[in-house]
């Protein structure tokens, strides 16, 4: 279930839930653009709405449809912060990337929920956002981890509600023992991925943008203006933007070879049971909250809109299929809520993410007019919006906040090939043992 037909949506749940079932054409023959995006997952999308708002001339070509990969297919969990650890460390950030640069990271972090909010209400997006979130411990150690992050906060002067919550206040947001504590955020929340994704190509489409599905870009020919060679055609274009993460390599492996060392793929799973009644779905989610674990290898889940509850984990960074994903996550809800035994499970669906080492997005230039964008780390849907405004920014001419990020350092992984990849999974075996012992 992780890429059964690649060129059509997996079968998720969001896939046979998605409000928008038409699609967008191939491209066919050659087009002349001011600018090329290759990726229609959310930083393509939102970067082609940034842009044909601000009146350019876009071309967007996705290999596959519209929010096919990591964009249409995660939590659906809208969780702020924008850099990674870097607003953590206010000195060393500041030394390394300029003085300030701590400041313009916190408010990215804000920044990026809020243009989802706005976008949806300019563009009347139907997505079911649903507003609230929490973070749960399971020990101590993990405790104090969000009391720490709860501080950083504090100091940040987070502008939304938040509230800390042990072990039996957290029984107000879930029918569960499993947790020892918490803090809800009532600035994060969760949605219908597919349909953001969806509806955001729509709002560039109305804006002028036009956008290709099933096309794949083969090959970058670089120089004054840019050519993109595709399966059928080709886009000639004065600026390109590369934004298709784990699946880049993949799909165009000449494409950007530079950018591949940087980033490897992780894989997460998700189960979707039947719709629960009213009175068991408010038994296990009475606030209806997304909920996130803090583990490395994490449990996340939520209920969607026709009550379903979607539970997330199971990552995989071996690049190999394991055995028995539903079994395995059936398992992982019921330890959490063993009151949907009886619960069917009707959907089960994988995809890869891209990892970088600093967990710290990466974006960048191949060439003036080539920039790139990777690597969220398992946490895009949020982020995704914040990159797409700093592209735009740039090829506008405002480069500041966009070398704030472009200035970070980033290590290649260690090792080729296959021989990468084993090594980035030993890696994360450490710390999922740590997550065992506690």
């Amino acid at each position: 279930m992780l890429d059964a037909n690649k060129r059509e949506h997996t079968s998720s749940y969001y896939a046979a839930s998605q409000r928008d079932k038409e699609t967008f054409p191939q491209l066919e023959g050659s087009v002349r653009t001011q600018v090329c995006i290759v990726g229609g997952g959310l930083t393509g999308v939102s970067t082609a709405v940034e842009l044909s708002e601000r009146g350019y001339d876009v071309v967007l070509i996705e290999a596959n449809r519209i929010g096919w990969g990591a964009s249409g297919r995660n939590g659906g969990q809208i969780i702020g912060g924008y850099g990674g650890s870097l607003s953590s460390n206010r000195e060393t950030t500041d030394k390394q990337l300029g003085e300030g640069a701590t400041d313009q990271l916190i408010g990215m972090g804000l920044e990026c929920v809020d243009i989802i909010k706005e976008r949806i209400e300019k563009y009347q997006i139907e997505c079911d956002l649903k507003w609230g979130f929490l973070n749960v411990a399971l020990n101590k150690r993990e405790m104090k981890g969000i009391e720490e992050f709860a501080d950083e906060l504090k100091e940040q002067k987070y502008p939304h509600k938040t509230r800390m919550l042990s072990a039996s206040e957290v029984k107000e947001y879930l029918g569960t023992d499993r947790y020892v504590g918490g803090m809800a955020d009532d600035g994060w929340g969760h949605l219908q991925v597919l349909d953001l994704c969806k509806g955001e190509a729509r709002a560039a489409e109305k804006n002028g943008a036009k956008i290709f599905e099933q096309t794949l870009a083969v090959e970058i020919e670089p120089g004054e203006t840019v050519k993109v060679r595709t399966d059928k055609g080709e886009v000639i274009a004065d600026t390109l933007v590369l934004g298709g993460n784990a699946y880049l390599a993949q799909m165009a492996p000449k494409l950007a070879p530079k950018l591949s060392k940087y980033v490897l793929p992780a894989t997460s799973y998700i189960i979707a049971t039947e719709p629960l009644s009213d009175e068991l779905a408010n038994d296990v989610m009475p606030q209806n909250y997304a909920v996130c674990d803090q583990r490395t290898a994490l449990d996340y889940f939520r209920l969607s809109a026709d009550n379903r509850m979607l539970f997330g984990g199971v990552s995989n960074y071996s690049a190999t299929a394991p055995i028995s994903v539903t079994k395995t996550l059936r398992s992982k809800m019921l330890k959490v809520f063993p009151q949907l035994e009886e619960a069917r499970i009707d959907y089960y669906w994988g995809g890869r993410m891209g990892i970088g080492i600093n967990r710290i997005p990466q974006l960048g230039q191949l060439y003036p007019n080539v920039f790139y964008v990777q690597a969220y780390g398992g946490h895009g849907v949020a982020p995704t919006h914040m990159s797409g405004r700093l592209v735009a920014e740039a090829i506008s001419g405002d480069m500041d906040r966009f070398n704030i990020m472009a200035n970070v350092s980033h290590m290649p992984f260690p090792g080729f090939g296959f021989l990468r990849q084993a090594m980035f999974a030993a890696g994360m075996s450490f710390y999922k043992l740590r997550d065992m012992i506690g």
